[in-house]
């Protein structure tokens, strides 16, 4: 949410410079820096089945070693099912509140949806969201092209419930005790967690090892979830590009209210 504000300010202070020259340069500077963040990201891209062997192998030994590691199939269950009670039954419900046919929705924004499904990035879809909206559920272009790209930023709701969950699972099984209050202190850590993932493949994987690594909780067993875990991004990034539409939909009705 830092990083967001700060962003958006930037952003805003830059277009308000009265010398074009300046605004120009500081431009060119941003355009530039992003330019040596895409070559280090693709850098990172091709090292990074290495590291994720190592990462796999290190954990194999461990299970051979007597690691015991219960309840995956739960765990799968579990996040799968919150994914699908969220996108099948409380958006739905929310757009019908909203007197707006929810499976009609769905319908029309299938073609994101589809995208979403096997690129595994709401950022990459964001295009194809934005044009879908526009052109089968008629919304607003004012307020697709803002609701739309916002919501890819901060409306990631596979992500929280993947992260809470894989927080939770792990810690049980590392023997940490866990209460309603921790649950509930972490239902608001994931959301805001959320918030501040990037709408990129395995985004959510790689923020749950941070936080547990932060926490000094091992995360050997995320070895053992990174097999399933193409399946459940997929599912997820499904879900957050259709939590976007339905925001943007129900913007869009109240706009036109």
């Amino acid at each position: 949410m830092g990083v967001l504000l700060i962003g958006i300010v930037v952003g805003i202070a830059i277009n308000q410079i009265n010398d074009e020259p300046a605004r120009l340069s500081v431009s060119s500077f941003f355009k530039g820096l992003h330019g040596i963040v895409i070559n280090i990201t693709s850098w990172i891209v091709a090292i990074l089945p290495i590291a994720l062997y190592g990462f796999i192998v290190s954990t194999t030994l461990q299970i051979k070693s007597g690691m015991d590691f219960v309840g995956i199939g739960k765990y799968i269950a579990v996040v799968l099912g919150a994914n699908i009670v969220q996108g099948f039954i409380i958006l739905p419900l929310l757009l019908k509140y909203k007197g707006i046919r929810p499976f009609k929705t769905m319908k029309a924004m299938m073609p994101a949806l589809i995208i979403a499904f096997l690129s595994k990035s709401s950022a990459a879809t964001l295009p194809v969201t934005i044009n879908t909206a526009e052109q089968n559920l008629k919304i607003n272009t004012k307020v697709s092209r803002f609701v739309l790209p916002l919501c890819t930023t901060i409306n990631m709701n596979g992500c929280a419930s993947f992260i809470f969950a894989t927080v939770i699972y792990l810690m049980q099984n590392n023997g940490v005790e866990i209460s309603y209050l921790t649950m509930l202190i972490w239902v608001l850590i994931s959301t805001l967690a959320a918030v501040g993932n990037a709408g990129v493949p395995m985004g959510c994987f790689f923020l749950s090892a941070s936080l547990l690594s932060g926490m000094n909780i091992p995360i050997n067993l995320l070895g053992i979830i990174l097999p399933f875990y193409a399946i459940i991004d997929m599912v997820e990034t499904s879900l957050n590009v259709w939590s976007d539409s339905v925001v943007a939909k129900i913007v869009d009705s109240e706009h036109q209210a």
